[in-house]
């Protein structure tokens, strides 16, 4: 499955050699002929409506979809200010996508409404085919939503019911650690406050995964004062929520900064397992805003971590195990575990790593999977040979 990076600083040449290196991964040439669908992830460093365009001109009638990052995870691992592109052969995939606009006011109901219109389009599309993927076909969705919306619990968890079996992952878009405005690339425009969903079915083997490299420890605390609307805790264990969190991992007095809240995250128990909740930002007032869902009464764990080198190698081996050696993984990366590897300075070898095992994908600011949104995990599918 082609794959391509560029770090082109003019819209019309990035989207010029990404054009040129998907079409070369197809092996016909410079163009993008065959393809299903493109993924793109960008750096937010670009003009996003010069780069819509430019993408538009360069793929034609190829729908393209994507969304701002806070980094890239290109060809060759790790990569920032870059645009990073996946390629979907036509003969192996069908696929369909929506525009949802205005997350912020989602209601359950509208997730119905998407659903139905997705599964009856991959039908149409499925009957549609000149050569038929094959009765073993099976479906899996990606969400890429507003990562600054706050909606994402509602959205993928309705999303999730309304689709009922079929697998879902995704993520929340970034940019650059910035937290003022995400996008998501649906249709030669970017947008605000909207998420987009794709609907793949293919006759590879794939499996849509999840992995995490923190335990729980005896260290809790609960949270006494919240503003559930804006992911806000103003206290913990009735003190002010920054000093609290600064005391129980040890580092009273310090300034809480994005790789303290890396090293040192929070996880909720929910359905039998930890889920971690990371932190965004301690704000003016000692309070802490959230990535994830917080509300009052809700008892946090702090998490001590495990080598996430042998954590990731171990999801390598399961995956392995289950489609064979993977063409390609679309992968969801926690900004929070891509700076803990900088701190850990283990950013090299990681990038080896997901190289090596053919991992597309971006930095975000937080991942779905299934129902759940969650944080500092590495989600997506992985897709075997054909």
């Amino acid at each position: 499955m082609p794959r391509a990076v560029t770090h082109a600083e003019r819209p019309e040449e990035a989207a010029r050699e990404l054009r040129a290196g998907l079409g070369a991964g197809l092996g016909m040439g410079a163009g993008a002929v065959g393809l299903e669908l493109v993924v793109v992830f960008c750096a937010p460093c670009y003009d996003r409506s010069a780069l819509a365009d430019a993408l538009a001109a360069e793929f034609g009638t190829v729908p393209v979809i994507g969304c701002t990052t806070a980094g890239e995870i290109g060809p060759g691992g790790y990569t920032t200010n870059a645009l990073v592109a996946v390629g979907f052969p036509s003969e192996d995939f069908s696929i369909v996508t929506a525009l949802v606009d205005h997350v912020d006011r989602f209601e359950i109901a509208d997730s119905a409404v998407i659903a139905r219109s997705l599964l009856s389009r991959r039908d149409r599309a499925m009957a549609a085919r000149p050569v038929p993927l094959g009765e073993d076909a099976r479906s899996f969705a990606m969400l890429l939503i507003d990562g600054l919306s706050m909606s994402e619990e509602t959205v993928v968890s309705a999303l999730h019911n309304a689709l009922i079996d079929i697998p879902l992952f995704g993520a929340s878009a970034g940019d650059d650690l910035h937290f003022e405005r995400t996008f998501v690339l649906h249709e030669g425009a970017f947008h605000p406050n909207a998420a987009v969903v794709a609907l793949f079915t293919t006759s590879r083997p794939f499996t849509v995964f999840r992995t995490q490299h923190f335990v729980s420890s005896e260290r809790k605390m609960v949270v006494t004062g919240a503003d559930p609307q804006r992911r806000i805790v103003h206290e913990i264990n009735a003190e002010p929520a920054g000093r609290e969190y600064a005391r129980l991992v040890g580092l009273e007095g310090e300034p809480l900064t994005p790789m303290i809240f890396a090293a040192h995250p929070v996880v909720v128990r929910v359905g039998g397992q930890y889920h971690v909740r990371s932190i965004q930002k301690v704000n003016d007032d000692e309070s802490l805003t959230f990535f994830c869902a917080i509300d009052e009464g809700i008892v946090l764990t702090v998490a001590e971590g495990v080598d996430p080198v042998a954590n990731f190698d171990g999801l390598i081996e399961g995956i392995e195990a289950e489609v064979g050696a993977p063409d390609l993984i679309l992968g969801c990366d926690c900004i929070l575990r891509r700076l803990e590897m900088e701190q850990r300075q283990l950013n090299a070898v990681m990038s080896d790593r997901l190289a090596r095992h053919r991992v597309v994908g971006f930095c975000a600011y937080g991942e779905q999977v299934n129902g759940m949104h969650v944080n500092q995990t590495f989600t997506g599918v992985a897709i075997g040979g054909r």
